[in-house]
């Protein structure tokens, strides 16, 4: 076997349940000295998207990051934790309030972990990353399960975007744009800070038109754990009743070497993926997964327009669409948010960070006429 994940079960966020849980996964796996060492400086990076509640689904749930925290500790790590948000306007002063009303604030404070921001940056490799990772021995990492309107699921790969800091986010989903080109950047950041140990949060997760408030909660009871960020979104995957190589990070991580997708060649501990696997999950409306064959897509791909689009009568006017766009082709006009989509690049950012769902997909006519 060339990869081992580990899933368990959680039947809620519970507290000693979820430690319990966390800590199985982890020891199904060899115990948390097979991966990091005694006393070494950890970077816990959880998903944080946005300052919303943690019964939302949205975020990893501080219970989660608890009971990770407690495992390292029990090793004398020297613990900080950190992430960088899909925030808008003043960046640290919106960084404080997600750290509050995810409660990953009050986490750290009963814990005694040093609770950062990701502000410094630099260089590393073809990318501007957190100094955070200059200043720690290993990363832990705490993904949340969702769908992502973009790359179809966020998980292992996905979750690590967040080390790249502030605004400088919004200058690589210009840059990257296609769905392909963006996996590859995320690849490419996973390739450069692999973390010693992913934990997925699957107790909550979402479907739909995730990563956002978009989404829709999906209680899974599940926890994940392994080295292999890439087998654990291959995993995911094939829960969310998808093909992992419909996964554009999984195919490009997998063709590169840097995890396993192939099942033959994946160790699972803990519950069998077949006793996990239920309802395929619903998919967010701009993804072209499952619904028509991909030698089609190649074909028509550059004739399906997909574009974001306003419900006003949701809309709370706070304007996180306009300070997010990385085109800067939303407006706020007489009272309403307006898009030009001449210069859209399609990559749902608005619908990612709008605080009350109020952001839809708007399918072109040929879409809709092959069922998408």
């Amino acid at each position: 076997m060339n990869s081992k994940i580990a899933i368990t079960k959680c039947p809620s966020y519970e507290s000693k349940l979820v430690q319990d849980s966390v800590k199985q996964a982890v020891n199904l796996l060899g115990g948390i000295n097979n991966f990091i060492k005694p006393g070494s400086r950890v970077l816990v990076k959880p998903n944080l998207l946005m300052g919303v509640a943690p019964e939302t689904g949205v975020c990893a749930h501080p219970e989660v990051i608890r009971a990770v925290i407690k495992i390292l500790k029990e090793i004398n790590c020297k613990i900080s934790l950190g992430d960088s948000p899909s925030v808008w306007g003043k960046y640290i002063e919106n960084v404080d309030n997600v750290y509050e009303l995810s409660g990953v604030k009050k986490i750290c404070q009963e814990e005694g972990v040093e609770l950062i921001k990701l502000e410094n940056r630099r260089m590393h490799g073809k990318f501007i990353l957190t100094t955070a990772i200059d200043n720690c021995d290993y990363i832990v990492s705490i993904p949340k399960f969702k769908t992502h309107g973009l790359t179809v699921l966020t998980g292992a790969v996905k979750n690590l975007f967040g080390l790249v800091s502030g605004t400088y986010k919004s200058e690589l989903h210009k840059k990257y744009f296609a769905a392909d080109d963006f996996a590859g950047m995320l690849v490419d950041i996973y390739e450069k800070v692999k973390p010693a140990l992913t934990i997925i949060d699957g107790i909550m997760a979402l479907e739909g038109d995730g990563p956002g408030t978009s989404g829709k909660p999906r209680q899974l009871n599940l926890l994940f754990a392994s080295s292999d960020g890439v087998a654990l979104d291959a995993a995911m995957a094939k829960i969310m009743g998808i093909k992992p190589l419909d996964v554009p990070t999984n195919r490009i991580a997998h063709k590169r070497g840097l995890g396993e997708i192939d099942f033959d060649k994946i160790e699972v501990k803990g519950e069998s993926l077949e006793d996990v696997t239920g309802e395929p999950f619903l998919l967010p409306a701009s993804s072209m997964v499952k619904k028509i064959p991909r030698p089609i897509v190649n074909l028509v791909k550059s004739l399906i327009k997909m574009r974001p689009y306003v419900l006003h009568d949701k809309c709370i006017r706070c304007e996180a669409c306009v300070k997010v766009c990385p085109s800067k082709v939303i407006r706020f006009e007489g009272q309403r948010i307006t898009f030009d989509y001449s210069g859209c690049i399609a990559c749902f950012c608005c619908q990612e960070v709008c605080p009350k769902a109020a952001i839809k997909v708007k399918k072109s006519l040929l879409a809709r006429l092959i069922g998408l």
